[in-house]
């Protein structure tokens, strides 16, 4: 099967760098792993990943999770699709952190020709508690 993404393309380097100046890179997220069967990464936890009340924003897990399931799909999509877009998301918490590194891994569910379902648990690696599950469905667009 030919692939959307090139296999040069398909480095947690090149990723990482693609991502500096968007949102996965203003909240330094790092890919450490990006293949056709999912992506791994997580971010030291800093202020900007802070809520006013002191702990983690829940955004900033969303995000994280978003970005892995996202580089995953872009990884696996087929050279006859254009791109994807996220028609649906969900996530439950579970914990919530104030320092240390959090670490998300993204695998598939479903790799059709139109949807893709993608599945990522985050962790917190210092205390290996899960922190949340997070679920997306990515919409495959076609070329025009």
């Amino acid at each position: 099967m030919a692939y959307l993404m090139t296999d040069e393309q398909r480095t947690p380097d090149y990723i990482n760098n693609r991502n500096i100046p968007f949102l996965p890179g203003h909240l330094d997220i790092e890919i450490t792993r990006i293949d056709r069967d999912g992506a791994e990464g997580g971010f030291t936890v800093g202020p900007h990943h802070m809520a006013p009340n002191g702990f983690l924003h829940a955004g900033s897990i969303v995000s994280l999770a978003d970005t892995m399931c996202g580089m995953a799909c872009s990884a696996s999509l087929p050279d006859t699709a254009r791109g994807f877009t996220t028609i649906e998301l969900k996530s439950n918490f579970f914990a919530t952190a104030t320092s240390g590194r959090v670490h998300a891994t993204a695998t598939p569910v479903h790799l059709g020709g139109m949807t893709q379902v993608w599945d990522c648990e985050v962790v917190h690696l210092d205390t290996g508690k899960r922190m949340a599950s997070f679920r997306c469905t990515q919409m495959v667009l076609a070329r025009r």
